[in-house]
């Protein structure tokens, strides 16, 4: 099972993981300049559009050394509004057993709270908000300005994904401290609406990451208390 630290950096860092530089996986020739710009020009105007989303996932780790993999599930929220981003995760299942944990950025802040240990870790991003928030929105609402700005990107191709078109764009970090933990990102997004469906990271040793996005709601109200949490007395706070 991941660690419980290790799972909060993951989730926070776009609810994946790390690659320092070496095997980065071969894709086909990317697209053309004009084709990736249009794609940046859609999702300025979805970003703009962009109010919440909501939506089923799956996290699917591989661990290269023991070639095995680790499954987790549950339901993911983004909202943007006035120009706060809020995001909150409910992991329900680990490997198809109970496993409940709770995640919710706010402002800066991440809390994670386990009740199978009844502990609460507090993670403030500091002067890596704006980071943070980068990485929360890859694919959920963010725009196109924004991922060229963090990212060297490249449009990679245009596919069918679940009755929609997505563009598969491959992401190249352009801070050295954060190609220090990613070589890339791919990622299958939504351009109309700012919607990602798929993303994959790639760790140290041939590890990585994917994870999947189902029965997504895309502007629709969220639940009033799903970026409110009250630990139970008797709770643990750890603060990272």
């Amino acid at each position: 099972m991941v660690h419980a630290g290790k799972s909060i950096a993951l989730f926070c860092l776009g609810l994946v993981v790390s690659l320092p530089g070496s095997l980065r996986a071969q894709t086909g020739a990317p697209a053309s300049n004009a084709d990736l710009q249009k794609v940046i020009v859609e999702l300025n105007a979805a970003a703009a559009k962009f109010s919440s989303a909501q939506a089923d996932f799956t996290w699917d780790q591989f661990t290269a050394v023991v070639q095995a993999h680790e499954t987790q599930t549950g339901t993911i929220y983004f909202e943007r509004k006035a120009g706060v981003t809020r995001m909150a995760a409910n992991l329900k299942q680990d490997n198809g057993k109970d496993a409940p944990k709770t995640v919710i950025y706010d402002r800066g802040e991440v809390n994670f709270y386990e009740p199978s240990i009844k502990q609460l870790t507090t993670v403030r991003a500091g002067t890596n908000r704006g980071q943070f928030e980068s990485f929360l929105t890859l694919g959920f609402g963010g725009s196109g300005t924004d991922l060229e700005a963090n990212w060297k990107v490249s449009l990679v191709d245009t596919e069918n994904m679940d009755g929609v078109t997505v563009a598969k764009l491959d992401l190249v970090p352009k801070e050295q401290k954060v190609l220090d933990l990613f070589t890339h990102v791919t990622i299958w997004v939504e351009p109309s609406r700012g919607i990602n469906h798929k993303q994959i990271f790639y760790q140290p040793g041939g590890d990585l990451r994917t994870t999947t996005y189902k029965n997504i709601r895309y502007n629709t109200p969220l639940p009033a208390d799903v970026f409110q949490f009250k630990p139970p007395p008797g709770t643990n706070h750890v603060l990272k």
